[in-house]
């Protein structure tokens, strides 16, 4: 049986457990204040010498390939301080989900697929400062998936749930790819397209069975056997007073509401039984 891409990922970060980098979000929060505090003091000299730049990194500039990384994401001091404690929370409590490895292999794909959208988009010509934010958004999304039902407050007042923070997430990254199809950029789509890849190589079988569960269910609520034993339903109901009765005692529902009613998939039709008889009866052909 072929495994999964995520499986596969699992079984490689479980037999290379030094690949980790215990608290590696702390040392990336820690290292994007330095350079903000120091951009401070030379007018972002310093991010300029350490943001991605694929002509540069050509002429030997190679740390560039790493640095980028701790570029702050927000001018703003209030705004850099909550994204950084927020990213900083998320990334340590996948670590603590998945352990030092699978959280740093899962950072560092990050990285990589941004480095090639990287150079792809310079290569056409369309020279983007790329940073770090989808692959934080790739952090929130896996956050999003291990704990759905978290509540954050949007805009610091609103609670609202992670999973549905993230959906929204997913729509605006839609909504900008029409944007950037519909304006002649549709190369800028590989941007989003990080967080997206990123995540579903750490989540393909989580997806995939998702996507089975909730194809089941379409099929089952459209099939032909439960269009007629809902319509069987709604005429009983409507006609005899009651939807269920035991083909045996003759109980019913409405008679007695707390009783537990059953059919039989082994009986020639829609025959109902109490829960004395669901197991005792007579099948009838």
């Amino acid at each position: 049986m072929r495994r999964s891409i995520d499986s596969w990922l699992d079984r490689f970060c479980d037999r290379h457990p030094k690949l980790g980098i215990p608290g590696l979000m702390k040392y990336i929060v820690f290292l994007d204040i330095v350079v903000y505090v120091l951009d401070l003091f030379s007018s972002g000299a310093l991010s300029a010498m350490l943001c991605f730049s694929p002509a540069l990194i050509l002429r030997g500039q190679i740390w560039r390939l790493i640095t980028f990384v701790f570029l702050p994401l927000d001018a703003n001091p209030i705004l850099m301080v909550i994204s950084l404690y927020f990213y900083w929370f998320i990334g340590t409590t996948l670590e603590r989900q998945w352990g030092s490895a699978k959280f740093t292999v899962f950072y560092g794909m990050g990285v990589l697929l941004t480095l090639i959208v990287g150079f792809i988009l310079d290569t056409a010509g369309l020279g983007i400062l790329i940073n770090m934010f989808y692959v934080n958004m790739s952090m929130f999304f896996a956050f999003a998936s291990l704990y759905p039902d978290m509540r954050l407050l949007l805009f610091f007042l609103i609670p609202i749930k992670v999973k549905w923070l993230a959906w929204l997430d997913l729509a605006l990254f839609a909504f900008n790819c029409i944007r950037y199809l519909t304006s002649g950029l549709g190369l800028l789509c590989l941007l989003p397209l990080v967080a997206v890849v990123n995540y579903l190589l750490f989540f393909w079988s989580d997806v995939t069975s998702a996507v089975t569960r909730t194809g089941g269910r379409v099929r089952h609520q459209s099939s032909r056997q439960t269009i007629h034993f809902k319509q069987a339903t709604r005429q009983a109901q409507q006609q005899r007073g009651y939807i269920h009765k035991c083909a045996v005692c003759g109980k019913t529902d409405t008679e007695y509401p707390n009783e537990e009613f059953r059919y039989c998939s082994k009986c020639n039709g829609y025959y109902c039984y109490c829960s004395e008889h669901i197991h005792s009866h007579v099948h009838i052909e």
